[in-house]
């Protein structure tokens, strides 16, 4: 850290900051522009936002004068006014993955069709994508990496969001040669899987969240798409479709979230997970070690008799982290986060029964809701992953509580993030055949 925090602060010194696009001016994406313009060497450069107004207020709540930003569509133009030292503001996101001089772009509109081709053009234009969009992560993150890889791009899920934050903790036990049991979260709402933006609209306003953010929230979506993050990115499974999910404090994480011949809940070890309890906002790991010499050490050090020991990280930072991701990937070709294989995937249920020629409405919506499922399992049912799901056309007749498969929906096969799954599908079943 010591390192980045001396590079960043000479390319202050220089005037030559790192520029960087954020695609999506919300909760998220505003709150990153005001925390990027206390820091050395990082400037937020452009925004693409369909509401303007919003990524007007957004620069001007982190001190930026009216009279330094600039509404323009067309990428030259816009290369031209920042070489002026004006910032851009746009609706569309391919003007801004257009602007020559931008490094990196991070994507923050939770849509995995938007996030799909945002990404796609970024590492056809050469730029690092930071992907606040952890649903789209999860749909085709995969396939996105094998492309950012050939192309000498990064492509990452963000550090400070709950995935980030856990690989965190994965990649320092790892190191230090422990087994990893469980790697978890606290889910921040009570569940309720019946939950519709109608309902959340009140608290969304009150805690200024788009309602459709905070209903994937409270019925379980976003927690399922998190630790389907983790899990590719580190080879943990769910244990069971849709985890355990314990209503658990964090006292109690050692004894319950172990395997069953050591009383707990779990067929296994290495596995990801979940708890209801007094964990939120944390994120954890619990780990054990066959060294008798460490065992020790580790009661000395206060981590209890073991065998099973908690890493325990109280809080995670969202976007307010996410630059440290950006300048990792600029500086250091480093990615957070990201898909290095395919164990788990989100599938799509029904939230209430849904008749022939309902258009589904996507994630946090009124139709449906996701769970982690093992990814091989997945597709030998056909399930429909939950990326896929929104502008699909039922047709046939859904029960509420069922899984949706393929043939129950003709789903938009001319999106971007259709056609990249079908990629992805078609090479990952050609890996599968080669093992």
């Amino acid at each position: 850290m010591e390192l980045l925090y001396q590079k960043l602060k000479s390319l202050q010194e220089k005037k030559q900051p790192i520029k960087v696009g954020l695609v999506g001016c919300g909760q998220m994406g505003s709150g990153m522009v005001s925390l990027v313009s206390q820091m050395p060497g990082l400037e937020v450069a452009a925004v693409a936002e369909l509401d303007l107004e919003k990524a007007k207020g957004a620069y001007e709540t982190a001190g930026i004068p009216e009279g330094k930003i600039a509404v323009v569509e067309d990428p030259e133009k816009a290369e031209d006014l920042l070489g002026r030292g004006k910032v851009i503001i746009c609706k569309n996101a391919l003007t801004l993955v257009s602007i020559p001089s931008l490094q990196a772009v991070v994507e923050a509109t939770g849509i995995p069709r938007v996030g799909a081709q945002i990404a796609l053009e970024c590492i056809f234009h050469q730029k690092h994508v930071i992907m606040l969009n952890v649903e789209t992560e999860v749909t085709v993150g995969w396939i996105l990496k094998k492309m950012a890889d050939k192309t000498n791009v990064i492509y990452t899920v963000s550090a400070g969001d709950e995935p980030g934050a856990i690989k965190e903790l994965y990649n320092f036990a790892s190191s230090l040669g422990f087994s990893v049991v469980t790697a978890g979260k606290g889910k921040n709402n009570p569940l309720d899987l019946d939950a519709t933006p109608d309902e959340c609209q009140e608290e969304a306003l009150r805690k200024d969240m788009n309602p459709k953010m905070l209903t994937s929230f409270i019925d379980g979506t976003k927690t399922m798409i998190e630790m389907a993050a983790v899990a590719n990115a580190t080879g943990l499974v769910p244990d069971v479709p849709g985890m355990h999910g314990p209503k658990v404090d964090v006292s109690e994480l050692t004894q319950v979230l172990i395997p069953k011949k050591d009383g707990g809940i779990l067929s296994r070890s290495g596995v990801v997970d979940y708890s209801i309890g007094k964990v939120a906002p944390g994120v954890f790991l619990i780990v054990t070690t066959g060294k008798e010499r460490v065992r020790k050490d580790l009661g000395f050090y206060g981590m209890g008799e073991g065998p099973y020991y908690l890493l325990y990280r109280p809080y995670h930072l969202c976007s307010i982290e996410t630059p440290l991701s950006v300048a990792r990937a600029v500086l250091f070709n480093e990615p957070t986060l990201n898909s290095e294989q395919r164990v788990a995937e989100v599938v799509t249920v029904a939230k209430q029964n849904l008749d022939v020629g309902v258009t589904i409405d996507g994630i946090g919506g009124y139709h449906v809701l996701g769970r982690i499922y093992p990814a091989q399992e997945a597709r030998k049912k056909n399930l429909l992953p939950l990326g896929l799901a929104e502008g699909g056309r039922v047709k046939i007749r859904v029960a509420k509580g069922e899984y949706i498969t393929m043939d129950m929906v003709e789903p938009e096969t001319e999106s971007t993030v259709y056609q990249l799954w079908k990629l992805q599908e078609s090479l990952w079943q050609s890996e599968l055949k080669s093992k």
